[in-house]
């Protein structure tokens, strides 16, 4: 039977905190109440401890989650974890200690020994359990840079104090989905069920929805993701390609997820707006032309059957088929649109439209299907002279 992974969602975290990116906490709140109402698990509010406007969004947040679970940032720092406790309390709550998993992390960020970093996630973890946590999980930045022995040393310490869960991070986006895959089986080994273990990727070799699918394959339960994948760099895993690949791939890969995949689109279009992110066009579900064709060998296809070019159909994630006219197009979608219209035309006078219409139109961009329906309908009900009499 397929087995549910869990969603973990990031974008007001690691997806905000990535250039230009800021929002405000009222918007916070709205984009956190429209992923919740996708169907995610997790929602990552931001870190409290870094700034007021951090604090209300988790306040904000926790008060007005229904189904998912509010999760908050923390360094391993118990004023970080007071903090976010104090913003939204312990229920419904899970606090992610953040450890520090390299060598290369540990000499040149943090100035601190092995020792020191497996001992300060281990006390950190203790006292958000202390404050009536029951859910703590903890990322592991650079994972996938880490020795072996320094990440399994932090798991059975930080499990020992209490943690609920780990995330390997490829904080770097170094890693091929074979490198992750061995990653999470040694961590799943090392951390048996019910302990959790979550995927955190970036898309720095455009490989984090592979890398995190290998995750899954090896044995985490969940993954975490953004909307768009917006974040770091060349951001995170996207929710809506992890959605749309677990429901069309869901008996092949014996995975799936709850999320709503035909609200995607309009979650995505109003985070958007708050940002101020220009659409993409050739985005995986999301592009302006992610359902849209051009060229008139595929139009031809399309317009008889939509699967002869469409695996992935639009309507699923509240998006529209797109067929778009221009110098690429060819005469048979011309005929296409004749017969719609109810018009009958030689192939000379074919010919001359598809000049006058697609060859040489002024302008020379494409135009929408509908578009060029409409002014082909006003012009052929009403011929001109010249066009009647040939």
């Amino acid at each position: 039977m397929p087995r549910r992974i869990t969603v973990f969602d990031t974008t007001l975290r690691d997806g905000e905190q990535a250039p230009a990116n800021a929002m405000l906490p009222q918007q916070k709140l709205d984009i956190a109440l429209r992923i919740e109402a996708l169907g995610v698990d997790y929602i990552e509010t931001g870190f409290p401890a870094s700034s007021p406007s951090e604090f209300e969004a988790t306040r904000l947040i926790s008060e007005n989650l229904t189904t998912a679970r509010f999760v908050t940032f923390c360094r391993a720092v118990r004023q970080d974890v007071e903090t976010a406790v104090t913003a939204g309390g312990a229920a419904n709550h899970e606090v992610q200690v953040m450890a520090t998993g390299s060598d290369m992390h540990l000499k040149y960020k943090r100035g601190i020994t092995r020792k020191e970093a497996v001992d300060e996630v281990a006390t950190t973890v203790a006292f958000a359990r202390s404050l009536g946590v029951e859910s703590v999980s903890v990322p592991i930045e650079d994972a996938s840079r880490g020795e072996h022995d320094l990440l399994r040393a932090i798991m059975e310490s930080a499990i020992e104090a209490g943690a609920t869960c780990f995330v390997p991070g490829d904080t770097s986006g170094c890693m091929t989905p074979d490198q992750y895959g061995d990653l999470i089986a040694a961590m799943r080994e090392w951390a048996p069920s019910p302990i959790r273990i979550s995927t955190h990727c970036h898309d720095d070799f455009g490989l984090s929805l592979a890398n995190a699918i290998a995750g899954l394959q090896a044995g985490a339960d969940e993954v975490q993701a953004t909307l768009g994948g917006i974040g770091e760099r060349a951001g995170n895993t996207p929710l809506e390609e992890l959605a749309a690949l677990l429901a069309y791939k869901r008996d092949h890969l014996g995975l799936y997820t709850d999320i709503k995949t035909e609200s995607l689109y309009e979650a995505y279009t109003a985070l958007r707006e708050v940002i101020r992110l220009e659409e993409p066009r050739n985005k995986a579900i999301f592009g302006t032309y992610a359902f849209g064709t051009a060229a008139g060998v595929h139009q031809q296809g399309v317009l008889r059957n939509p699967a002869t070019y469409e695996y992935v159909e639009p309507a699923q994630f509240g998006r529209r088929r797109s067929i778009l006219i221009g110098r690429h197009s060819g005469r048979s979608v011309l005929r296409y649109l004749l017969d719609r219209i109810g018009v009958e035309v030689d192939d000379d006078q074919l010919s001359e439209l598809y000049r006058i219409h697609i060859a040489e139109r002024e302008g020379g961009d494409c135009e929408d299907l509908e578009v060029l329906e409409a002014r082909l309908a006003a012009e052929l009900k009403n011929p001109a002279p010249a066009l009647a009499d040939s």
